[in-house]
Protein backbone atom coordinates (compact mmCIF):
# COMPACT_ATOMS: atom_id res chain seq x y z
CA UNK A 1 0.00 0.00 0.00
CA UNK A 2 1.27 3.42 -0.78
CA UNK A 3 1.88 5.76 1.53
CA UNK A 4 -0.89 8.21 0.32
CA UNK A 5 -3.95 6.04 0.87
CA UNK A 6 -2.24 5.46 4.83
CA UNK A 7 -3.57 9.50 5.06
CA UNK A 8 -5.83 10.51 7.93
CA UNK A 9 -7.43 13.15 8.85
CA UNK A 10 -4.89 13.48 11.28
CA UNK A 11 -2.36 14.35 8.10
CA UNK A 12 -5.02 16.77 6.94
CA UNK A 13 -4.35 18.73 10.27
CA UNK A 14 -1.24 18.50 10.53
CA UNK A 15 -0.49 20.03 6.86
CA UNK A 16 -3.10 22.74 6.68
CA UNK A 17 -1.86 23.83 10.90
CA UNK A 18 2.09 23.63 9.96
CA UNK A 19 0.82 25.81 6.64
CA UNK A 20 -1.03 28.59 7.70
CA UNK A 21 1.40 28.95 10.58
CA UNK A 22 4.36 29.03 8.63
CA UNK A 23 2.23 31.53 6.59
CA UNK A 24 1.19 33.78 9.27
CA UNK A 25 5.36 34.05 9.78
CA UNK A 26 5.84 35.39 6.58
CA UNK A 27 2.64 37.70 6.23
CA UNK A 28 4.53 39.66 9.22
CA UNK A 29 7.84 39.86 7.50
CA UNK A 30 6.02 40.85 4.21
CA UNK A 31 4.07 43.73 6.27
CA UNK A 32 7.33 45.44 7.17
CA UNK A 33 8.40 45.24 3.35
CA UNK A 34 5.31 46.82 1.98
CA UNK A 35 5.45 49.47 4.65
CA UNK A 36 9.14 50.48 3.79
CA UNK A 37 8.18 53.17 1.30
CA UNK A 38 5.60 54.92 3.58
CA UNK A 39 8.17 54.32 6.33
CA UNK A 40 10.92 56.34 4.80
CA UNK A 41 8.56 59.34 3.48
CA UNK A 42 7.35 59.86 7.34
CA UNK A 43 10.66 59.46 9.09
CA UNK A 44 12.13 62.17 6.20
CA UNK A 45 11.08 65.83 5.05
CA UNK A 46 9.50 64.12 2.03
CA UNK A 47 6.04 64.14 3.24
CA UNK A 48 6.25 67.93 3.29
CA UNK A 49 5.04 67.76 0.04
CA UNK A 50 2.07 65.60 0.99
CA UNK A 51 -1.00 65.67 2.75
CA UNK A 52 -1.23 68.02 5.77
CA UNK A 53 -1.86 65.01 7.76
CA UNK A 54 1.28 63.42 6.37
CA UNK A 55 3.11 66.96 7.46
CA UNK A 56 1.67 67.01 10.77
CA UNK A 57 3.35 63.04 11.21
CA UNK A 58 6.51 63.62 9.30
CA UNK A 59 9.11 62.69 12.12
CA UNK A 60 12.27 63.73 10.87
CA UNK A 61 14.05 61.01 11.86
CA UNK A 62 16.38 61.00 8.84
CA UNK A 63 17.76 63.88 7.11
CA UNK A 64 17.10 62.57 3.43
CA UNK A 65 15.64 59.35 1.81
CA UNK A 66 19.27 57.69 1.31
CA UNK A 67 19.96 57.74 5.39
CA UNK A 68 16.33 56.29 5.42
CA UNK A 69 16.66 53.90 3.13
CA UNK A 70 20.19 52.22 4.45
CA UNK A 71 18.38 51.85 8.14
CA UNK A 72 15.95 50.16 6.79
CA UNK A 73 18.26 47.63 4.46
CA UNK A 74 20.13 47.58 7.71
CA UNK A 75 16.40 46.55 10.13
CA UNK A 76 16.32 43.54 7.00
CA UNK A 77 20.20 42.42 7.83
CA UNK A 78 19.58 42.78 11.26
CA UNK A 79 16.52 40.24 11.36
CA UNK A 80 18.33 37.55 9.10
CA UNK A 81 21.41 37.68 10.75
CA UNK A 82 19.67 36.88 14.30
CA UNK A 83 17.01 34.96 12.48
CA UNK A 84 19.76 32.59 10.66
CA UNK A 85 21.48 32.56 14.45
CA UNK A 86 18.33 31.36 15.85
CA UNK A 87 18.10 28.87 13.36
CA UNK A 88 21.13 27.03 14.19
CA UNK A 89 19.93 26.71 17.68
CA UNK A 90 16.30 26.11 16.73
CA UNK A 91 16.92 23.24 15.00
CA UNK A 92 18.93 22.01 17.77
CA UNK A 93 16.39 22.25 20.15
CA UNK A 94 13.46 21.28 18.17
CA UNK A 95 15.41 17.63 17.20
CA UNK A 96 15.11 17.47 21.69
CA UNK A 97 11.79 19.45 23.01
CA UNK A 98 8.02 18.78 22.04
CA UNK A 99 8.29 20.92 18.11
CA UNK A 100 5.13 22.18 18.86
CA UNK A 101 5.48 24.13 22.07
CA UNK A 102 8.62 25.93 20.83
CA UNK A 103 6.86 26.41 17.55
CA UNK A 104 3.83 28.14 19.24
CA UNK A 105 6.41 29.96 21.66
CA UNK A 106 8.30 31.69 18.73
CA UNK A 107 5.08 32.45 16.71
CA UNK A 108 3.34 34.30 20.38
CA UNK A 109 6.83 35.94 21.26
CA UNK A 110 7.63 36.85 17.44
CA UNK A 111 3.95 38.90 17.15
CA UNK A 112 4.34 40.67 20.23
CA UNK A 113 7.77 41.96 18.62
CA UNK A 114 6.20 42.69 15.61
CA UNK A 115 3.54 45.04 17.71
CA UNK A 116 6.70 46.78 19.64
CA UNK A 117 8.41 47.55 16.53
CA UNK A 118 6.13 48.49 13.72
CA UNK A 119 2.83 49.81 16.59
CA UNK A 120 3.90 50.87 19.63
CA UNK A 121 6.82 52.69 18.41
CA UNK A 122 4.45 54.71 16.36
CA UNK A 123 1.62 55.09 18.94
CA UNK A 124 4.19 56.26 21.69
CA UNK A 125 6.22 58.46 19.30
CA UNK A 126 9.60 56.84 19.76
CA UNK A 127 12.17 56.96 16.74
CA UNK A 128 14.98 55.40 17.88
CA UNK A 129 17.78 53.03 15.93
CA UNK A 130 18.40 51.22 19.07
CA UNK A 131 15.04 50.93 20.17
CA UNK A 132 14.32 49.39 16.64
CA UNK A 133 16.86 47.05 16.22
CA UNK A 134 16.38 45.36 19.42
CA UNK A 135 13.29 44.65 18.63
CA UNK A 136 13.83 43.43 15.00
CA UNK A 137 16.86 41.45 16.07
CA UNK A 138 14.58 39.60 18.65
CA UNK A 139 11.59 39.10 15.94
CA UNK A 140 14.26 37.34 13.90
CA UNK A 141 15.31 34.67 16.56
CA UNK A 142 11.50 34.23 17.36
CA UNK A 143 10.88 33.82 14.07
CA UNK A 144 13.70 30.85 13.70
CA UNK A 145 11.53 28.82 15.41
CA UNK A 146 9.07 28.67 12.54
CA UNK A 147 11.06 26.63 9.71
CA UNK A 148 12.86 24.04 11.48
CA UNK A 149 9.93 22.87 13.71
CA UNK A 150 7.21 22.70 10.43
CA UNK A 151 9.32 20.88 8.33
CA UNK A 152 9.88 18.61 11.05
CA UNK A 153 6.55 17.74 11.96
CA UNK A 154 5.67 17.47 7.97
CA UNK A 155 8.67 14.74 7.90
CA UNK A 156 7.33 12.94 10.80
CA UNK A 157 4.21 12.40 9.29
CA UNK A 158 4.90 12.21 5.25
CA UNK A 159 6.58 9.63 3.71
CA UNK A 160 9.82 9.93 1.32
CA UNK A 161 8.24 8.13 -1.77
CA UNK A 162 5.39 11.59 -2.10
CA UNK A 163 7.81 13.96 -0.22
CA UNK A 164 7.90 15.85 -3.52
CA UNK A 165 4.46 16.61 -4.36
CA UNK A 166 3.98 17.51 -0.56
CA UNK A 167 6.60 19.22 0.46
CA UNK A 168 5.59 21.19 -3.29
CA UNK A 169 2.14 22.28 -2.36
CA UNK A 170 3.10 22.84 1.31
CA UNK A 171 5.90 24.82 0.21
CA UNK A 172 3.63 27.37 -0.99
CA UNK A 173 3.05 28.50 2.93
CA UNK A 174 5.82 31.23 2.57
CA UNK A 175 4.38 32.34 -0.97
CA UNK A 176 0.72 32.50 -0.13
CA UNK A 177 1.97 34.19 3.43
CA UNK A 178 3.79 37.23 1.30
CA UNK A 179 0.25 37.28 -0.35
CA UNK A 180 -1.91 37.73 2.72
CA UNK A 181 0.59 39.76 3.96
CA UNK A 182 0.40 42.21 1.14
CA UNK A 183 -3.21 42.09 0.47
CA UNK A 184 -3.69 42.90 4.62
CA UNK A 185 -1.31 46.28 4.49
CA UNK A 186 -2.93 47.05 1.42
CA UNK A 187 -6.27 47.24 3.18
CA UNK A 188 -4.91 49.42 6.13
CA UNK A 189 -2.06 51.04 4.63
CA UNK A 190 -4.31 54.12 3.87
CA UNK A 191 -4.77 54.18 8.20
CA UNK A 192 -1.37 54.03 9.00
CA UNK A 193 1.85 51.61 8.72
CA UNK A 194 1.09 50.94 12.79
CA UNK A 195 -2.16 49.15 11.66
CA UNK A 196 -0.56 47.24 8.62
CA UNK A 197 2.07 45.40 11.10
CA UNK A 198 -0.71 45.27 13.74
CA UNK A 199 -2.87 43.05 11.82
CA UNK A 200 -0.38 40.34 10.91
CA UNK A 201 0.87 40.44 14.29
CA UNK A 202 -2.65 39.87 15.42
CA UNK A 203 -3.35 36.97 13.64
CA UNK A 204 0.01 35.31 14.03
CA UNK A 205 -0.13 35.06 17.90
CA UNK A 206 -3.89 33.73 17.56
CA UNK A 207 -2.60 30.89 15.61
CA UNK A 208 -0.24 30.22 17.38
CA UNK A 209 -2.33 30.01 20.63
CA UNK A 210 -4.26 27.78 18.06
CA UNK A 211 -1.05 25.61 17.35
CA UNK A 212 -0.41 24.76 21.00
CA UNK A 213 -3.24 23.39 21.38
CA UNK A 214 -4.07 21.45 17.99
CA UNK A 215 -0.92 20.63 16.64
CA UNK A 216 0.51 16.61 17.17
CA UNK A 217 3.87 16.86 16.27
CA UNK A 218 4.06 13.18 15.18
CA UNK A 219 2.09 10.10 14.35
CA UNK A 220 3.59 7.88 17.20
CA UNK A 221 2.32 9.97 20.07
CA UNK A 222 -1.73 8.90 19.25
CA UNK A 223 -0.34 5.48 18.25
CA UNK A 224 0.34 5.51 14.79
CA UNK A 225 3.00 4.32 12.72
CA UNK A 226 4.73 7.20 10.90
CA UNK A 227 5.39 7.17 7.33
CA UNK A 228 8.57 9.42 7.42
CA UNK A 229 11.03 5.96 7.69
CA UNK A 230 12.38 5.38 4.56
CA UNK A 231 15.99 4.61 4.79
CA UNK A 232 17.26 1.67 2.82
CA UNK A 233 17.60 -1.60 4.98
CA UNK A 234 20.68 -4.12 4.04
CA UNK A 235 19.06 -7.51 2.75
CA UNK A 236 21.06 -10.37 3.85
CA UNK A 237 20.87 -14.12 4.03
CA UNK A 238 22.29 -14.33 7.53
CA UNK A 239 23.11 -11.79 10.21
CA UNK A 240 26.65 -11.12 8.74
CA UNK A 241 25.64 -11.57 5.30
CA UNK A 242 28.20 -9.42 3.22
CA UNK A 243 26.60 -6.95 1.26
CA UNK A 244 28.08 -5.25 -2.10
CA UNK A 245 27.61 -1.67 -2.99
CA UNK A 246 29.04 0.97 -4.94
CA UNK A 247 28.03 4.02 -3.32
CA UNK A 248 27.46 6.40 -5.79
CA UNK A 249 23.76 7.51 -3.67
CA UNK A 250 22.57 11.02 -4.28
CA UNK A 251 21.18 11.91 -0.77
CA UNK A 252 18.92 14.25 -2.24
CA UNK A 253 17.35 11.32 -4.22
CA UNK A 254 13.66 9.84 -3.85
CA UNK A 255 13.91 6.90 -5.56
CA UNK A 256 14.99 4.79 -2.39
CA UNK A 257 11.94 4.22 -0.43
CA UNK A 258 12.20 0.79 1.85
CA UNK A 259 11.77 0.54 5.03
CA UNK A 260 12.31 -0.21 8.40
CA UNK A 261 9.72 -2.98 9.38
CA UNK A 262 9.92 -1.18 12.99
CA UNK A 263 10.97 2.28 14.14
CA UNK A 264 12.52 2.90 17.30
CA UNK A 265 10.35 4.83 19.57
CA UNK A 266 13.80 6.38 20.80
CA UNK A 267 15.72 8.49 18.65
CA UNK A 268 18.69 10.29 19.08
CA UNK A 269 19.22 13.54 18.10
CA UNK A 270 22.55 13.81 16.52
CA UNK A 271 24.93 16.67 16.82
CA UNK A 272 25.28 19.63 15.18
CA UNK A 273 28.77 18.50 13.67
CA UNK A 274 27.35 15.22 12.63
CA UNK A 275 24.95 17.10 10.99
CA UNK A 276 26.53 19.38 8.90
CA UNK A 277 29.26 16.39 7.36
CA UNK A 278 26.17 14.71 6.47
CA UNK A 279 26.04 13.80 2.46
CA UNK A 280 24.71 17.06 0.31
CA UNK A 281 24.26 19.18 3.45
CA UNK A 282 27.12 21.32 2.74
CA UNK A 283 26.53 21.80 -0.76
CA UNK A 284 23.29 22.69 -0.54
CA UNK A 285 23.90 24.90 2.39
CA UNK A 286 26.10 27.40 0.43
CA UNK A 287 23.48 26.99 -2.74
CA UNK A 288 20.90 27.74 -0.74
CA UNK A 289 22.30 30.73 0.78
CA UNK A 290 23.38 32.25 -2.62
CA UNK A 291 19.23 31.24 -3.75
CA UNK A 292 17.99 32.91 -0.76
CA UNK A 293 19.40 36.10 -1.02
CA UNK A 294 17.76 36.85 -4.81
CA UNK A 295 14.97 35.21 -3.25
CA UNK A 296 14.76 37.33 -0.40
CA UNK A 297 16.08 40.76 -2.37
CA UNK A 298 12.68 40.38 -4.41
CA UNK A 299 10.73 39.72 -0.94
CA UNK A 300 12.09 42.40 1.07
CA UNK A 301 12.84 45.41 -1.94
CA UNK A 302 10.44 44.17 -4.42
CA UNK A 303 7.74 46.56 -3.30
CA UNK A 304 9.86 49.53 -3.10
CA UNK A 305 11.50 48.64 -6.35
CA UNK A 306 7.69 48.83 -8.42
CA UNK A 307 7.60 52.41 -6.35
CA UNK A 308 10.92 54.13 -6.36
CA UNK A 309 11.49 53.08 -10.07
CA UNK A 310 8.03 53.49 -11.74
CA UNK A 311 6.37 55.83 -8.97
CA UNK A 312 3.68 53.14 -8.96
CA UNK A 313 1.22 54.22 -5.60
CA UNK A 314 2.30 51.55 -2.74
CA UNK A 315 -1.18 49.93 -2.84
CA UNK A 316 -0.38 49.05 -6.17
CA UNK A 317 3.38 48.03 -6.02
CA UNK A 318 2.01 46.10 -3.09
CA UNK A 319 -0.66 44.16 -5.10
CA UNK A 320 1.13 43.83 -7.93
CA UNK A 321 4.32 41.83 -5.89
CA UNK A 322 2.10 39.33 -5.27
CA UNK A 323 2.60 37.83 -9.02
CA UNK A 324 6.44 36.97 -7.90
CA UNK A 325 4.93 34.70 -5.10
CA UNK A 326 2.53 33.41 -7.36
CA UNK A 327 5.07 31.92 -9.39
CA UNK A 328 7.15 30.42 -7.06
CA UNK A 329 4.09 28.49 -5.78
CA UNK A 330 3.69 26.83 -9.11
CA UNK A 331 7.25 26.56 -9.25
CA UNK A 332 7.18 24.57 -5.98
CA UNK A 333 4.66 22.43 -6.89
CA UNK A 334 5.57 21.33 -10.43
CA UNK A 335 9.15 20.81 -8.96
CA UNK A 336 8.04 19.06 -6.13
CA UNK A 337 5.88 16.28 -8.34
CA UNK A 338 8.51 16.15 -11.49
CA UNK A 339 11.11 15.63 -8.90
CA UNK A 340 8.94 12.35 -7.27
CA UNK A 341 8.30 11.25 -10.53
CA UNK A 342 12.18 11.30 -12.00
CA UNK A 343 13.21 9.83 -8.75
CA UNK A 344 15.59 12.40 -8.15
CA UNK A 345 15.44 15.87 -7.06
CA UNK A 346 18.87 17.48 -7.33
CA UNK A 347 18.90 17.81 -11.53
CA UNK A 348 15.49 19.56 -11.79
CA UNK A 349 16.87 22.46 -9.10
CA UNK A 350 19.79 22.43 -11.01
CA UNK A 351 17.98 23.29 -14.84
CA UNK A 352 15.66 25.82 -12.92
CA UNK A 353 18.44 27.48 -11.02
CA UNK A 354 20.07 27.75 -15.72
CA UNK A 355 17.31 29.44 -16.42
CA UNK A 356 16.87 31.71 -13.46
CA UNK A 357 19.93 33.86 -14.70
CA UNK A 358 18.49 34.56 -17.86
CA UNK A 359 15.32 35.60 -16.68
CA UNK A 360 16.93 37.44 -14.15
CA UNK A 361 17.77 39.70 -16.79
CA UNK A 362 14.69 39.97 -18.69
CA UNK A 363 12.80 41.11 -15.78
CA UNK A 364 15.21 44.11 -15.13
CA UNK A 365 14.82 45.36 -17.98
CA UNK A 366 10.95 45.38 -18.13
CA UNK A 367 8.90 48.64 -18.51
CA UNK A 368 6.26 50.37 -15.92
CA UNK A 369 3.62 47.75 -17.84
CA UNK A 370 1.15 46.98 -15.46
CA UNK A 371 0.56 43.59 -17.65
CA UNK A 372 4.01 43.12 -18.82
CA UNK A 373 5.63 43.56 -15.55
CA UNK A 374 3.15 41.35 -13.40
CA UNK A 375 3.18 38.61 -16.30
CA UNK A 376 7.41 38.21 -16.47
CA UNK A 377 7.29 39.12 -12.70
CA UNK A 378 5.18 35.61 -12.13
CA UNK A 379 7.79 34.07 -14.49
CA UNK A 380 10.92 34.50 -13.09
CA UNK A 381 9.17 33.95 -9.39
CA UNK A 382 8.72 30.48 -11.16
CA UNK A 383 12.37 29.58 -11.73
CA UNK A 384 13.73 31.24 -8.33
CA UNK A 385 11.08 30.50 -5.75
CA UNK A 386 10.05 27.29 -7.12
CA UNK A 387 14.11 25.61 -6.48
CA UNK A 388 14.00 27.82 -3.26
CA UNK A 389 10.79 26.00 -1.60
CA UNK A 390 11.95 22.34 -2.84
CA UNK A 391 15.41 23.02 -1.17
CA UNK A 392 14.19 24.90 1.97
CA UNK A 393 11.08 21.87 2.22
CA UNK A 394 11.64 18.78 0.34
CA UNK A 395 15.14 18.48 -0.04
CA UNK A 396 15.87 19.73 3.47
CA UNK A 397 13.01 16.50 4.91
CA UNK A 398 15.37 14.47 2.13
CA UNK A 399 18.62 15.15 3.79
CA UNK A 400 17.47 14.61 6.95
CA UNK A 401 16.39 11.43 6.72
CA UNK A 402 18.77 10.18 4.60
CA UNK A 403 19.89 6.51 4.48
CA UNK A 404 23.71 7.73 5.82
CA UNK A 405 21.77 8.16 9.54
CA UNK A 406 21.08 5.42 11.62
CA UNK A 407 17.94 4.29 12.17
CA UNK A 408 17.33 5.46 15.83
CA UNK A 409 19.20 8.58 14.45
CA UNK A 410 16.83 12.53 15.03
CA UNK A 411 18.38 15.49 12.43
CA UNK A 412 15.63 16.66 10.50
CA UNK A 413 14.99 20.14 12.14
CA UNK A 414 18.51 20.24 12.62
CA UNK A 415 19.58 20.10 9.13
CA UNK A 416 16.65 22.20 8.41
CA UNK A 417 18.30 24.89 10.33
CA UNK A 418 21.30 24.41 9.08
CA UNK A 419 20.54 24.53 5.43
CA UNK A 420 17.81 27.45 6.24
CA UNK A 421 20.14 29.28 8.24
CA UNK A 422 23.29 29.17 6.34
CA UNK A 423 20.62 30.87 3.52
CA UNK A 424 19.96 33.60 5.82
CA UNK A 425 23.81 34.62 6.30
CA UNK A 426 23.48 34.92 2.96
CA UNK A 427 20.31 36.54 2.31
CA UNK A 428 21.55 38.75 5.02
CA UNK A 429 24.33 40.26 3.22
CA UNK A 430 22.52 40.96 0.38
CA UNK A 431 19.88 43.32 2.08
CA UNK A 432 22.61 45.43 3.21
CA UNK A 433 24.43 45.38 -0.42
CA UNK A 434 21.03 46.21 -2.55
CA UNK A 435 20.17 49.32 -1.34
CA UNK A 436 23.98 50.49 -1.27
CA UNK A 437 24.24 49.43 -5.23
CA UNK A 438 20.73 51.34 -5.82
CA UNK A 439 22.28 54.42 -4.15
CA UNK A 440 25.25 54.35 -6.15
CA UNK A 441 24.85 52.81 -9.12
CA UNK A 442 20.94 52.65 -9.43
CA UNK A 443 18.87 49.11 -10.50
CA UNK A 444 20.68 47.93 -13.24
CA UNK A 445 23.45 46.80 -10.89
CA UNK A 446 21.55 45.31 -8.69
CA UNK A 447 19.76 42.73 -10.81
CA UNK A 448 23.37 42.01 -12.54
CA UNK A 449 24.74 41.37 -8.72
CA UNK A 450 21.56 38.87 -8.19
CA UNK A 451 22.33 37.45 -11.55
CA UNK A 452 25.51 36.44 -10.40
CA UNK A 453 24.16 35.12 -6.87
CA UNK A 454 21.76 32.74 -9.00
CA UNK A 455 24.44 31.55 -11.26
CA UNK A 456 26.86 30.96 -8.14
CA UNK A 457 23.46 28.97 -6.22
CA UNK A 458 23.84 26.54 -9.68
CA UNK A 459 27.47 26.32 -9.70
CA UNK A 460 27.96 25.36 -5.73
CA UNK A 461 25.21 22.21 -6.15
CA UNK A 462 27.68 21.18 -9.71
CA UNK A 463 30.51 20.87 -7.28
CA UNK A 464 29.84 17.26 -5.79
CA UNK A 465 28.96 15.40 -8.94
CA UNK A 466 32.07 16.88 -10.73
CA UNK A 467 33.96 15.65 -7.49
CA UNK A 468 32.47 12.43 -8.04
CA UNK A 469 33.15 12.08 -11.51
CA UNK A 470 36.91 13.23 -11.23
CA UNK A 471 37.08 10.45 -8.58
CA UNK A 472 35.70 7.92 -11.16
CA UNK A 473 38.52 8.89 -13.74
CA UNK A 474 41.11 8.97 -11.43
CA UNK A 475 40.05 5.34 -9.52
CA UNK A 476 38.65 3.64 -12.83
CA UNK A 477 40.80 0.67 -12.72
CA UNK A 478 40.75 0.16 -9.00
CA UNK A 479 38.75 -2.64 -7.88
CA UNK A 480 34.75 -1.58 -6.54
CA UNK A 481 34.01 -0.61 -2.97
CA UNK A 482 32.86 -3.02 -0.46
CA UNK A 483 30.56 -3.35 2.48
CA UNK A 484 30.01 -5.94 5.51
CA UNK A 485 26.79 -5.85 6.63
CA UNK A 486 27.97 -5.75 10.87
CA UNK A 487 25.56 -6.34 14.12
CA UNK A 488 24.04 -2.99 14.22
CA UNK A 489 22.99 -3.24 10.61
CA UNK A 490 25.31 -0.47 9.16
CA UNK A 491 28.01 -1.32 6.41
CA UNK A 492 31.59 -1.41 7.29
CA UNK A 493 34.56 -1.12 4.56
CA UNK A 494 36.57 -3.47 3.81
CA UNK A 495 39.92 -2.99 2.74
CA UNK A 496 41.02 -3.37 -1.12
CA UNK A 497 43.07 -6.18 -0.69
CA UNK A 498 39.83 -8.49 0.85
CA UNK A 499 37.76 -6.72 -1.97
CA UNK A 500 39.81 -8.20 -4.73
CA UNK A 501 39.39 -11.38 -3.19
CA UNK A 502 35.88 -11.71 -2.81
CA UNK A 503 35.94 -10.12 -6.34
CA UNK A 504 38.43 -12.94 -7.50
CA UNK A 505 35.96 -15.52 -5.64
CA UNK A 506 32.91 -14.41 -7.52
Amino acid sequence: MTSSKKWTLHHLVVFLLTFLSYSCFHATRKAFSNVKDSMQKEWTNHSVTLDPQQVWENSGFFIDEHHAEVFLGAMDTTFLLAYAVGLYISGILGDRLNLTRVLAFGMCSSAVMVFMFGTVSKWIGVYNIWYYGVFMALNGLFQSTGWPCVVAVMGNWFGKSSRGIVFGLWSANASVGNILGALQVAAVLDYGYEYAMLVPAGVLFAFGILVFFCLIPSPDQIGKTPLCFHRPTYPTETTLGVLLVLVLEDPSSSSVTLNRSVMPQHKKAVTFCQAVFLPGVIPYSLSYACLKLVNYSFFFWLPFYLSNKFGWKDTVADKISTFYDIGGIVGGILGGLISDLIGKRTPLVVAMLMVSVPMLFVYGNTSGSYVLNAALMCVTGFWIGGPANLISSAISADLGRQSALSADSEALATVTGIVDGTGSVGAAIGQFLVPEINTHSGWKPVFYFLMVMAFMSFVCLLIPPVIKFTRALLYRNRPPLYYQVIDSGQPEYIPPAQSKTIEANK
